[in-house]
């Protein structure tokens, strides 16, 4: 008994010094000084800025696009007076503030209307693909180059409207959340860069133009002027009326929370009536679908087996 258990013990104090050993050698291996650690972190974090930094230097495609137009329209004056500004301002309220957006909207209002004359020359005279008379080719060619002149202002300005109805759309909620920021204490543009964090995902749209207007409302000299800039952007009634009761309390000092909150009040109450009134008008919008599908249908399954049995159809 005395051997079998000196065996055994002999076999557990071989086994826990292997584990040592083998730990041991482990560390030995693996285990490098702090300073070498940090050293290593050190470099990684160099190499990697520099990468990021040489990425950066090296000019893309889209910079080499976007120079290449600016240098176009500077060369044919596209952006210079107030033409130019009204572009800026309704691209602005169409959601596009990038400072390049006003140099693509006037490429692509020069280009669009050659590009489809172009095509449309090709299609129909040298590869006939398309098979017009000759009387009718030059009008043709001419509403395709107008359809080009055209389409970027319209498509800009129902990207403004579609915004525009969002903004009213979702103000009041963007509003009842403005008041609680300030009934908390929260300056103006604190309030606005808070709610704008929390609205990203719901209500983007509001979110950017609180975004940009707090930014402005921090770094521009004139405080009215960032308001101004936000009642242009949007081109919207309801910030209007939001950017007056702003004005009010920054010149006059008067309590904004309840402002903001009769403002909400009045701005859901507008909305409920406006979907109403869609809902009213929705039998006589009916009635033409009506009309033309369902009766013709159901006349014919009405009629038909009187018509089947007096021609002896059936």
């Amino acid at each position: 008994m005395d051997l079998v258990a000196s065996e055994k013990n002999f076999t557990v104090m071989v086994a826990a010094l292997s584990i040592v050993a083998f730990w041991a050698v482990w560390i030995a291996f693996t285990w490098t000084p702090p300073i070498e650690g940090r050293l290593k972190a050190l470099r990684t974090r160099r190499m990697k800025t520099r990468s990021e930094q040489s990425a950066a230097a090296k000019p893309s495609s889209k910079s080499a696009s976007l120079g290449v137009m600016r240098k176009i329209a500077d060369r044919l004056n596209l952006l210079r007076g107030s033409a130019a500004d009204q572009t800026t301002r309704k691209l602005r309220q169409a959601g596009f503030i990038s400072r390049d957006a006003a140099v693509v909207y006037v490429f692509i209002k020069l280009a669009l209307p050659l590009t489809l004359g172009f095509l449309m020359i090709v299609l129909t005279s040298v590869t006939n693909l398309i098979e017009i008379p000759e009387n009718l080719l030059a009008p043709i060619c001419i509403g395709a180059v107008l359809a080009g002149f055209v389409m970027p202002e319209l498509y800009v300005k129902n990207v403004a409207s579609k915004r525009r109805d969002i903004l009213n759309y979702v103000l009041p909620e963007g509003l009842d959340l403005l008041t609680i920021c300030v009934e908390a204490g929260l300056s103006i543009d604190a309030a606005f860069r808070r709610v704008s964090r929390e609205m990203q995902g719901s209500m983007p749209e509001l979110a950017a133009e609180f975004e940009m207007t707090a930014l402005e409302l921090t770094y521009l000299p004139d405080r009215q002027q960032a308001l101004e800039n936000m009642s242009t952007r949007s081109d919207s009634a309801a910030i209007g009326a939001l950017v007056n009761a702003l004005r009010q309390t920054e010149k006059y000092g008067t309590p904004l929370a309840s402002s903001l909150r009769i403002l909400s009040q009045e701005f859901r109450q507008t909305r409920t009536s406006k979907a109403e009134e869609k809902g009213a008008r929705m039998p006589a919008l009916m009635t033409v679908p009506l009309m033309v599908f369902i009766l013709p249908t159901l006349i014919t399954v009405l009629l038909a087996p009187a018509i089947m049995s007096a021609f002896g159809l059936t």
